[in-house]
């Protein structure tokens, strides 16, 4: 085996090329082979990746203040994006856990969804002096993904909600006077000055919310990811008044968190990341919630790793969908892509008409607005490359 990659520029590099400097900083340490001299800057560079990828990989210490030291090295030398990347290997491969419940290391760590996810997960072993600075770090990351997200879910469902409930009859006060002249132009009478509107367009009378949504999400280690998404998706679904949102979390023991969704923080803080798995309690659950089961999207967030009775799951599952319920199973809401799932089950949902498959953030709010709409999901899963199990 060659001591380098094929690729690796022994010969043909100048001795002072970009290429030999990025090379000499993958590789680390001294004897690396490269003959190139690192310039001050990239010395402190080489010393914070060392710090976490080098032999041993507890160059950094295990104290808050030395953390925090690295922390701020980190964010003088790289991006955001990476730094969040280089935070969370810090977090996994030297267990960075418990130094995570200190004040100090949290004002000066870089906030994303995956540290909110790690905090969600220390919640209970949290001191008091440490639970207002993790709310201020899981605050900053609800409110940026608010900005990206929100606007993107209320576009996506608002259209597609006022054309389920558009009428060719509407009454005076729900006329849609816009598009009722706009249809009726050529039938202008230059004799009366005047429209005559042989076609009408308005909103029908809504006495109640349009569609029941029933968010059904896994809070197993796994997913911890997924309920931070899911979370913020349910606080802007329940600000449409057309849809009726509930808000549910399990591990072996469900609890329903509608009464939260008014604040996606105080929602985070009332999950209970990592523990076991019962999805057949949970669909037990959401069945007691449906009241009209043709108007009900039942969202299962979940890796569909059973750990109650999967074949009751499956036969809850079936039932649901018998009744008129919409079901969808996303087996991960994330970045990440899809995760490892039971394949088993998703193939037994996917017979029975229920759609299997993960979904990035970015395409859940259009894949809302499809479900609302009625529309065919498995074309709409094709349609953005998502491949349906």
């Amino acid at each position: 085996m060659p001591p380098f990659p094929p690729d690796f520029p022994t010969e043909s590099a100048e001795p002072g090329s970009e290429t030999l400097r990025r090379w000499r900083l993958v590789l680390g340490g001294e004897s690396d082979g490269t003959q190139y001299a690192l310039s001050k800057q990239d010395m402190a560079i080489d010393t914070a990746l060392g710090s976490l990828y080098g032999n041993g990989s507890g160059g950094m210490g295990d104290s808050a203040p030395e953390v925090a030291r690295w922390l701020g090295d980190i964010r003088t030398y790289f991006p955001s994006s990476v730094v969040k990347m280089l935070q969370q290997d810090a977090i996994e491969r030297l267990n960075l856990h418990q130094l995570l419940l200190e004040p100090e290391l949290l004002q000066a760590v870089e906030p994303d969804v995956h540290l909110v996810a790690t905090l969600l997960v220390l919640n209970e072993a949290m001191p008091t002096n440490t639970r207002d600075t993790a709310r201020q770090v899981v605050r900053r990351v609800v409110e940026q993904l608010e900005k990206r997200l929100a606007a993107p879910m209320r576009s996506a469902i608002q259209g597609r909600l006022s054309r389920a409930v558009r009428t060719r009859r509407p009454r005076l006060k729900e006329m849609d006077w816009g598009r009722t002249i706009r249809a009726n132009l050529k039938h202008y009478q230059p004799r009366y000055e005047t429209i005559i509107p042989e076609t009408r367009h308005g909103h029908g009378h809504r006495a109640h919310s349009l569609r029941d949504v029933i968010l059904c999400i896994d809070q197993s280690g796994s997913m911890a990811t997924s309920v931070v998404y899911a979370s913020i998706f349910g606080a802007v679904l329940a600000s449409l008044p057309a849809l009726k949102t509930q808000l549910i979390v399990f591990d072996t023991s469900v609890v329903d968190l509608t009464t939260e969704l008014n604040d996606p923080v105080d929602l985070l803080f009332g999950t209970q990341l990592g523990g076991g798995t019962d999805i057949n309690r949970a669909l037990a659950y959401c069945q007691g919630l449906v009241k009209r089961p043709s108007d009900t999207i039942l969202v299962l967030i979940s890796d569909l790793f059973e750990g109650g009775n999967a074949q009751e799951m499956v036969k809850r599952a079936a039932h649901l969908v018998g009744s008129g319920v919409q079901m969808i199973a996303l087996l991960a809401l994330n970045d990440e892509g899809t995760p490892s799932y039971n394949e088993e089950v998703a193939a037994a949902f996917s017979g029975m008409g229920i759609p299997a498959f993960a979904c990035t953030p970015d395409v859940f709010p259009d894949l809302m607005g499809a479900a609302l709409a009625r529309e065919d999901l498995q074309a709409w899963a094709g349609a953005h490359n998502l491949t349906l199990r």
